[in-house]
C-alpha cells in the first residue's frame, strides 16, 4: 500500500474525475487542484483539516491531509486526536472505493500509531474496503508521509439513509 515519497499532492497521477459521485467540491487552487473535499456538514472534521480525497490513475481512492501548526500535540508532533480525525475521513472515502457515497456512522475503529508526523508532511491515505452489505461496511488502510507508515486503522460503517 505504500509508494514512493511525494512532497506535494499535485505529484500524484489522479484521475480527474470525482472519488464517487455526490457530495464532493473541487480542493483549492494549489496542490489540491486536483483532488476533491467533501461538500457536507461536519464542523469538527472542517476544523481538524482540511481533508482531501481523489482517485488515483488505477481507481483506487486515496486521501490527503497536510497538518499544520495548530495541530500539533505538546511535544510539536502532529496530535493522535487529529491523525484519528484523518483516519475516520479516510475510512469513509475508502468504503466509497466501489463508486456510491456512504452516509452513516462510525461503529468501531482501531488504530495503530506506528511513527510521528510533523507539520506540513504530506501524509497520504490509502487502503482497500475489506465487506459489507445493505447496513454495514468494512474497510482499512494506512497513513504514510511518504514512505513512513504513520496510523493504520480498520473500521466499521453503519449506513443510514441519506437526508432530503
Amino acid at each position: 500500500m505504500i509508494q514512493s515519497a511525494s512532497k506535494s499532492a499535485s505529484d500524484l497521477t489522479l484521475d480527474p474525475e470525482p472519488p464517487y459521485p455526490g457530495a464532493v467540491r473541487r480542493g483549492a487552487a494549489d496542490e489540491w487542484a486536483d483532488w476533491y473535499q467533501w461538500d457536507g456538514n461536519d464542523p469538527f472534521e472542517d476544523a481538524t483539516g482540511p481533508f482531501y480525497a481523489a482517485r488515483e490513475a488505477g481507481g483506487a481512492i486515496i486521501t490527503g491531509f497536510r497538518p499544520g501548526q495548530t495541530n500539533r500535540n505538546g511535544h510539536g508532533m502532529i496530535h493522535g486526536g487529529a491523525l484519528m480525525t484523518f483516519a475516520d475521513f479516510s475510512l469513509f472515502m475508502i468504503a466509497a472505493s466501489q463508486g456510491e457515497g456512504i452516509s452513516g456512522v462510525t461503529v468501531t475503529m482501531t488504530s495503530e500509531f506506528l511513527s510521528p508526523a510533523q507539520a506540513g508532511e504530506l501524509l497520504i491515505g490509502r487502503g482497500e474496503r475489506t465487506g459489507g452489505g445493505r447496513s454495514l461496511v468494512m474497510a482499512r488502510g494506512i497513513i504514510s508521509a511518504g514512505d513512513r507508515p504513520v496510523l493504520s486503522f480498520s473500521g466499521v460503517i453503519k449506513r443510514f439513509a441519506q437526508r432530503p
